[in-house]
């Protein structure tokens, strides 16, 4: 297969939700479907030793949530798809963010119980900055939840996109019967005594079929028919360019516990979802075709098999051909690097590939060379763009409880803020440290986490912060004055950027006015 044929069957894409809706739970069917995985992990109950596959952190264990993103690769009717399941919880959503960096499209997840939720909000300000193409997934009809008109009325108002049903609902709750394809005018019946649902499925001439009226109940096949006629009267046609440039997002309905509705999603995005992407670069664009290798790391991840106490950057491919043991150019460290066991993923399982193609996702085994951002080229020297870090909105001074192991915790405070888990900045007053993070559950993650894989005890104290705030100056007198004037408010990012510590609206205030000159930045990419 040429390369060309390699870029055009992959599918890289992230599912985004608020918290429970389901996302996790479809991102195994999807991994059934593909044959990726034999039986799906139980999220329901706790009493169940089994977790989901892409959860496979020891606290992502325990809380029942992901807190960490995924990457899984399977293949479906000769696509490569290359699935990101993201942290729903809103406190870790810096991870989510430079997750869709990666990524060329989204399947967003929607409970239909709840609708449309803040952190759902959120994710899809980020798609739209970037004109991702998102595709709707409406979970848990088997619950009893909102009239499918009014989901869709919401998610146009509250989300500002346009919709287009796909597939349509036959009752809702302990009356659903199950979908109706717009497309290909099948008829997929839900059996709802088994949670391993077998899929019945009819394909009708049309809509006034009367084996309809047969399989679902004459009250609910006429209903059927009135919702069929308003959706086309109502919502445009699904025209693919559109969806491609994110107008319009096409939506589908189902149960993903209950592995409902799945394959019908799973069929549609292989065949619109976008093909790997071209990138923006601070030396003009680099296209997927292009002959050069080039590729950009979006997250990192130490101890993904505590055993062996592994570091993995994640990189995303953007052109060219990796190759395991070709030398490649790290543009940051100007290094000459070489992979010897580069690796694709099935969450925690791991296998060496020999070569990747624009769209893979793969994993570098890494011993501290990267960070969050880095570019890796066959010689160019270039930065992709659009992978920043944001300013957090809590933060805490880090004591170490153990003089013993100071060592083992400023390791495990470099490697996990390298992730991207918090941001670490050290005060130049007092040499204090400071973590600051998008939500409180954070803390609690850096605490088990550095506790159970660098034996190290830290206690996070209070440290009533405004906003940390990145700064900059066309003029490196004044902005050396400005730092010698608000010395007691400066700290260091880890890559020892300048950064402004305000612990008040007004201290900002007062600090813009009198320092016209200075530039507050709340992203570090600028």
């Amino acid at each position: 297969m040429t390369t060309r044929e390699e870029i055009a069957r992959r599918r890289t894409f992230a599912i985004i939700a608020h918290p429970d809706a389901g996302k996790t739970t479809l991102t195994e069917k999807l991994l059934l479907f593909g044959g990726a995985i034999q039986t799906a992990g139980a999220v329901k109950s706790n009493k169940i030793r089994k977790s989901t596959t892409s959860d496979f952190m020891e606290i992502e264990k325990q809380r029942g949530i992901s807190v960490s993103t995924s990457v899984m690769a399977f293949d479906y009717k000769n696509y490569k798809v290359n699935i990101l399941d993201t942290p729903g919880h809103e406190d870790f959503a810096e991870d989510t963010y430079r997750t869709l960096s990666a990524v060329d499209s989204v399947i967003m997840v929607i409970d239909c119980v709840k609708g449309v939720e803040p952190q759902t909000r959120k994710l899809l300000e980020v798609c739209r900055m970037r004109n991702t193409p998102v595709i709707v997934f409406i979970n848990k009809l088997d619950r009893e939840g909102q009239n499918p008109f009014d989901l869709l009325d919401e998610i146009e108002k509250e989300l500002k996109i346009k919709v287009r049903p796909m597939t349509w609902p036959i009752g809702i709750g302990k009356s659903f019967k199950g979908v109706y394809n717009l497309a290909d005018h099948t008829l997929n019946l839900f059996q709802g005594d088994s949670k391993t649902t077998v899929e019945e499925i009819l394909t009708i001439d049309d809509i006034h079929d009367n084996r309809i009226d047969k399989a679902v109940g004459v009250d609910f096949a006429e209903q059927l028919r009135v919702d069929t006629d308003l959706i086309n009267g109502v919502y445009d046609p699904l025209n693919v360019q559109t969806y491609l440039d994110g107008g319009i997002s096409p939506v589908f309905f189902g149960s993903a516990v209950n592995n409902f509705g799945i394959k019908e999603l799973l069929d549609c995005f292989v065949d619109i979802a976008p093909e790997p992407r071209e990138r923006d670069t601070d030396v003009g664009t680099i296209k997927p075709e292009d002959v050069a290798f080039s590729g950009f790391v979006f997250k990192i991840h130490a101890n993904l098999d505590p055993k062996h106490r592994d570091r993995i950057a994640f990189l995303r491919i953007c052109s060219g051909v990796f190759e395991r043991n070709k030398y490649y150019f790290d543009v940051l460290d100007k290094k000459q690097l070489r992979f010897s066991n580069p690796t694709a993923f099935m969450a925690q399982q791991k296998s060496v590939i020999d070569e990747a193609y624009p769209g893979d996702v793969i994993g570098l085994y890494d011993a501290g060379n990267f960070k969050i951002g880095d570019t890796l080229t066959e010689g160019a020297a270039f930065q992709f763009k659009g992978i920043p870090s944001f300013s957090p909105e809590l933060f805490r001074y880090v004591t170490n409880m153990d003089p013993m192991k100071t060592k083992q915790l400023q390791k495990g405070l470099e490697q996990l803020t390298d992730e991207g888990v918090a941001q670490l900045f050290t005060r130049k007053a007092d040499g204090r440290r400071v973590i600051g993070t998008v939500g409180a559950l954070q803390f609690e993650v850096i605490q088990h986490r550095l506790k159970s894989e660098y034996n190290a005890s830290a206690s996070f104290d209070a440290l009533n912060l405004y906003k940390a705030l990145w700064i900059s100056c066309d003029d490196r007198n004044k902005l050396q004055q400005f730092m010698l004037d608000r010395s007691s408010y400066i700290a260091l990012d880890k890559d020892e950027r300048p950064v402004f510590l305000a612990e008040s609206a007004w201290l900002l205030q007062m600090a813009k006015e009198k320092f016209p000159e200075i530039e507050f930045h709340e992203k570090s990419e600028f």
